[in-house]
């Protein structure tokens, strides 16, 4: 069943980390609000705006050092049927961020389906 995405980058919180955008970018140092602009640029990029939003608001790990992201899964509706809002899965990045290979990497392994789902690399 395919799934549709919600991204919560916290733009308040301090500090930054170093990763690339995409796989096979070089590393850059990025704050919150990079990181926000560059997941809203993965997704237009991508034409994935009719199953990926991507929001600044609390993505919780208030206090700590950031940037914080965390995901919600929601189910894609059927064609003709309203879209609902009860989440079918959850994934922080939460001080997690710094063990990704690459910034997409967040888009991709939340957009698979469970079966088909990659084993996450640091």
């Amino acid at each position: 069943m395919p799934r549709r995405l919600i991204i919560t980058v916290c733009a308040r919180e301090p500090g930054r980390v170093v990763l690339p955008v995409r796989r096979g970018e070089r590393a850059r140092r990025l704050d919150a609000r990079a990181v926000l602009d560059a997941l809203r640029s993965l997704v237009a990029r991508r034409r994935l705006g009719d199953r990926v939003q991507v929001r600044e608001a609390c993505a919780g790990g208030c206090g700590g050092p950031g940037p914080n992201v965390s995901v919600a899964s929601y189910s894609m509706p059927a064609p003709g049927e309203r879209i609902d809002h009860v989440a079918i899965g959850w994934r922080t990045y939460v001080y997690s961020l710094p063990t990704l290979a690459y910034l997409a990497r967040i888009i991709e392994e939340n957009l698979d389906e469970p079966r088909r789902a990659r084993p996450a690399r640091g």
